[in-house]
């Protein structure tokens, strides 16, 4: 068999985990990730897909929305979805928020049974969205979005409590119902507390180990 009819034989269950900055969706996912045979599962951030903004000052860098769709690069990413779906390996790019630009490495992903992709805009792709089997959408409330947020943007990112603040009520809080809230309607599941939902995570590990043996890939 040639690697193209290799290829065309491949098969993947593509899970996509969305919800609002600080909603608890990467614990979720993580914990989800634990329960499963992590050798079958490639895990992907639509945070490695933000644009690269090398051309522009630092500080103009960091004044930018990273909240809104146009700041993730979306063609890319649905490349490489549809490329692991496929059955072939991918170089998903190295980002950094500290200087809000892409390394000139990257990161061989080799494609999985499972794909697991999480981010907060995902939804807001049609064409993303589209390639998703599985739809997650990892709810929290405000007040316990903002804490993590503060504890996150303090500690990864190099944040003040002021800059933190400042930033949600101009761009995290508006972004958010702009256009994360309303990708709810898109989700097959809907998720409440995040990583600390042992049901929810039980129930989905189910349904991707039923989805595999049905495939014969466990």
């Amino acid at each position: 068999m040639n690697s193209d009819d290799e290829s065309n034989s491949f098969h993947s269950i593509t899970i996509g985990i969305a919800g609002g900055t600080g909603s608890g969706k990467t614990t979720f996912s993580q914990e989800l990730v634990s329960r499963l045979n992590t050798d079958k599962i490639v895990y992907i951030s639509h945070d490695s897909y933000y644009k690269d903004l090398s051309f522009m000052p630092l500080e103009e860098r960091k004044k930018m929305n990273f909240d809104h769709p146009d700041s993730i690069e979306f063609e890319l990413l649905v490349e490489h979805v549809k490329l692991l779906k496929e059955g072939k390996a991918v170089e998903q790019p190295i980002y950094s928020y500290l200087t809000c630009t892409r390394a000139r490495e990257t990161i061989t992903i080799k494609p999985r049974h499972v794909v697991i992709i999480e981010g907060i805009l995902i939804f807001t792709c049609p064409e993303l969205r589209n390639l998703l089997d599985i739809k997650v959408f990892v709810d929290a409330d405000a007040d316990d979005r903002l804490s993590r947020v503060i504890a996150r943007d303090i500690v990864e990112r190099g944040r003040s409590v002021n800059k933190v603040l400042d930033r949600y009520e101009k761009t995290v809080k508006p972004m958010h119902l702009q256009f994360i809230e309303p990708t709810k309607r898109y989700a097959d599941i809907i998720v409440p507390q995040g990583g600390n939902n042992a049901v929810a995570i039980s129930i989905l590990a189910s349904i991707i180990e039923k989805t595999l043996r049905n495939h014969n890939l466990v």
